[in-house]
């Protein structure tokens, strides 16, 4: 098979996510334990309210990717989203940069869910004091529990991502809304209190590293893609589930930086291991904080649910097309769904959710997929309008190609500007991609 030939037709998923389910998976994706994490981080890279700006530049970001995103997935709405996509854009090209992003996958995937895994058995510390032996099971339990209850059919999986979006939301609003009674506008928008508040080399290093944990938060507009098969009427669904879901947790995320802001001081913000429990507690009582930190964790737990959904669909679809094992491509005789890759996929998180520290995660997660996933695919996308202008797109981006050159932009700006090790490992992974290709292509020839 070549990047020009047509892939196989997914004849063995069913199209059974409506826009409502699959904009409900998208939010969960993208919220999870991410944003109750990152805001200490944040708050404490700028020193003060000038944090926003990270929330802001993430948010610009999403929009811009996700029209990239949005014109892929209407056009090509296929299992496996990335895999599917740059083997379309770039023609002969395309199974190298496939393989590349199937190699990246397999470590980057369960490094996702094993972020949410230990973000959830950090902030259970608050209820229940756990040292770090056991704190490793919480987050090693919690993987294989989500792989439970994904061995369901599709309809099931649309129906509970709902109910775990209300509680998601709802948790948010209710952060906002109690709030307000305490809210200092003076204290939320005091920016010349920031340390990096002044334009300098210093200030954009921030800003980036800054923005590199709020762009961890984010992440998830795209999930819908990895499910192309799976959505009714994608050509229509699958770029709204993408502007929408990322309207609205764009929304609430400016909406929760603020308040906390306005609500407590920076500098307790910062130093906060549990800031929504802190918050409740602040604003309430210590059970108040108890019963938000059930919530967080709830949400964490539907965030895994997600991630793992998405992503278990990408080595099914390349063993689906020859590209990967073809053990990946087995499809569960009874409830219809790539159970051999959610297994495998699921069997790494754990592994890596008993190694590895939330910091190192977050930042290892967004390096290693800026080249050959989100650069790599606004660059095609480019040069797809320019090579087949006339060629039917069921979404086309406004503004072409304004939106793809801002987010090749911002992700090449997060990247220069991250740790020199992280953008080692990036690279040393690429790397190691390239060569184990040429050595599978020899050996199959």
């Amino acid at each position: 098979m070549t990047g020009q030939n047509e892939l196989k037709q997914d004849n063995h998923l069913e199209r059974g996510l409506s826009l409502t389910q699959a904009t409900a998976i998208n939010m969960i994706d993208m919220v999870g334990i991410g944003p109750f994490v990152t805001i200490p981080l944040i708050v404490s890279a700028f020193q003060g309210p000038m944090s926003i700006l990270a929330w802001l530049l993430g948010a610009l970001l999403a929009y811009m990717d996700g029209m990239v995103w949005a014109e892929m997935g209407a056009k090509w709405p296929q299992a496996g989203g990335s895999y599917v996509f740059l083997q379309k854009l770039f023609g002969k090209g395309g199974k190298l940069m496939a393989f590349l992003f199937i190699w990246q996958t397999i470590i980057q995937a369960p490094l996702v869910a094993a972020s949410g895994a230990i973000g959830f058995s950090q902030y259970l510390t608050y209820l229940i004091p756990l040292d770090t032996m056991q704190q490793k099971m919480v987050s090693g339990g919690l993987v294989i529990l989500l792989v439970v209850l994904l061995y369901r059919n599709i309809q099931s999986i649309g129906k509970l991502s709902i109910v775990l979006s209300v509680i998601t939301i709802g948790t948010i609003l209710w952060l906002v809304v109690a709030g307000l009674p305490k809210f200092s506008a003076a204290q939320a928008f005091d920016w010349h209190s920031s340390a990096s508040s002044s334009i300098s080399p210093l200030f954009f290093t921030v800003l980036a590293q800054a923005s590199l944990k709020s762009v961890y938060s984010y992440l998830g507009y795209y999930n819908v893609c990895h499910l192309g098969a799976e959505i009714k009427d994608p050509e229509r669904n699958i770029p709204r589930s993408i502007f929408i879901s990322i309207t609205g947790i764009a929304i609430l995320y400016l909406s929760m930086q603020t308040v906390l802001l306005g609500v407590l001081p920076w500098q307790q913000i910062a130093g906060s291991e549990f800031i929504i429990s802190t918050y409740f507690e602040h604003i309430y009582n210590h059970t108040a904080g108890q019963i938000a930190t059930v919530l967080v964790l709830c949400i964490a737990i539907a965030s895994l649910f997600s991630v793992l959904l998405g992503y278990s669909r990408v080595p099914y679809a390349a063993a689906q097309n020859g590209d990967f094992f073809e053990i990946f491509g087995r499809v569960h005789s009874k409830h219809k769904f790539p159970h051999v890759s959610l297994l495998a996929i699921g069997g790494l998180a754990f592994i890596f959710s008993l190694l590895f520290k939330m910091k190192e995660v977050i930042t290892a997660i967004i390096t290693m997929r800026i080249l050959i996933q989100f650069v790599s695919q606004a660059v095609g996308v480019i040069a797809w309008h320019i090579n087949k202008p006339a060629e039917h797109r069921p979404f086309k981006m406004p503004l072409f190609p304004i939106p793809a050159i801002i987010s090749i932009i911002i992700w090449l700006f997060i990247l220069v500007l991250s740790d020199i090790l992280f953008i080692a490992i990036a690279l040393g992974i690429i790397v190691t991609g390239i060569i184990l290709y040429f050595i599978k292509q020899a050996y199959t020839k």
